[in-house]
């Protein structure tokens, strides 16, 4: 899952970032709304956590935009005013949740995830598919079974083909979904994830279970 958190604080804005990695996710930051827009110019988001006050150009500016450009990005907004008008009107203009600050962490990656399923319309963290099952809440993974001993890398390419299991998706697509833009690797790491996953389900007994379409990409069917 792809994650942009604008906030003008540095610290809480790096500490929801290197949470949310901790979890697997790939989060980019934005210290305002200006660096916002133009972050989501060079790649999508499933994900936006947004601040309200911000120099530039305020959360709320942000969250017009989003929605003016018809973007499915889900929205969390994360604001100090806690008063009903102020939810009603963020809300009204197409944020997807909103929460108080201060918060717990716990409470925002809860958020978040829901929202990611959302964003994937699934109504269940459990994703089954064939012999395979992944549980995006837990983050665990099982084939065959057997639980998988997954690296977060791994995990994050198993649920990206598994949420789009019918679609194909070519090694950019899942690079660009699997890391953050200034990332120094290049999309070439993507078939050396591939392989090591799809070693991990053959020792489980599933075979077979991604596909290479030639030209095109990786899908599971």
């Amino acid at each position: 899952m792809r994650v942009l958190v604008v906030d003008d604080s540095e610290r809480l804005r790096e500490a929801l970032a290197t949470g949310l990695r901790t979890q697997g996710m790939v989060v980019e930051t934005a210290a305002d709304g200006q660096i916002a827009l133009e972050r989501m110019k060079l790649a999508p988001y499933d994900v936006i956590v947004l601040d309200v006050l911000m120099p530039r150009i305020d959360g709320l500016q942000v969250l017009r935009h989003v929605r003016a450009a018809r973007l499915p990005t889900r929205i969390l907004v994360l604001s100090a005013r806690d008063q009903v008008d102020d939810r009603v009107e963020a809300l009204n203009l197409g944020a997807d949740d909103y929460l108080v600050k201060p918060f717990a962490f716990s409470e925002v990656k809860a958020r978040i995830l829901a929202l990611g399923r959302r964003h994937f319309d699934e109504p269940s963290p459990v994703i089954d598919v064939g012999p395979v099952q992944i549980d995006t809440t837990a983050r665990v993974a099982t084939a065959g079974g057997r639980q998988l001993a997954l690296t977060p890398k791994e995990y994050a390419l198993l649920e990206l083909l598994m949420r789009r299991h019918g679609h194909v998706l070519s090694r950019g697509a899942i690079f660009e979904q699997l890391y953050e833009s200034d990332s120094d690797a290049s999309d070439s790491v993507i078939e050396v994830l591939m392989s090591t996953l799809r070693a991990k389900l053959v020792a489980a007994g599933v075979e077979k279970f991604i596909e290479t379409r030639r030209g095109f990409g990786y899908v599971v069917a």
